[in-house]
């Protein structure tokens, strides 16, 4: 509490952890931009891509460019694009994976045949690792308001993780404001 109550940062830098986590190609760029961990990524170069995902539709915030708003599921015409949303997905899933598999089947490499994906669909698994320090600030960035969803919520289980195994660091940073 002390250490980060006077901002005493080193000491966080000599814990590590890494944390395999699940999530698609779209949010795992966005992830790795994060330069002070290390990363080691699902290749779809060698490995056959087997997970997708199907998004919720979210409207633009007209307030924040970067923050999109949950559809009120009592507006009739937001259901109605959440629907049209979710449908054309499918649809272009389906195309994709038939595309994907028919071209795997005439023998297309597989790190040629992965340009038929869409990555916002496509599912993948990202090992990252860093000190408690990164871990620390990573999620306070990521779980705040702007951050995509998706992403918030990999960020808070991260934290949910972090609290498992250091209870009075996470307890710490809540106090601080963090």
């Amino acid at each position: 509490s002390y250490l980060i109550k006077h901002g005493h940062w080193s000491p966080f830098e000599m814990v590590s952890l890494a944390m395999e986590i699940e999530t698609t190609r779209d949010i795992s760029h966005q992830i790795v931009r994060h330069r002070s961990f290390s990363f080691q990524e699902f290749s779809q170069r060698y490995a056959k891509t087997e997970t997708f995902e199907i998004r919720e539709a979210r409207l633009q915030d007209p307030k924040n460019r970067q923050n999109s708003i949950k559809i009120d599921s009592k507006d009739e015409e937001a259901r109605r694009i959440n629907e049209e949303f979710s449908m054309s997905q499918h649809s272009i899933l389906q195309k994709a994976r038939d595309a994907y598999e028919k071209a795997l089947d005439a023998g297309v490499a597989k790190e040629q045949a992965r340009a038929l994906l869409p990555e916002g669909m496509s599912g993948t698994t990202l090992y990252m690792a860093g000190t408690l320090r990164s871990w620390i600030h990573y999620c306070q960035l990521r779980m705040a308001n702007g951050t995509q969803q998706e992403h918030a919520d990999i960020a808070k289980k991260c934290w949910e993780i972090i609290d498992v195994h250091f209870p009075s660091v996470v307890k710490a940073v809540e106090l601080k404001g963090g």
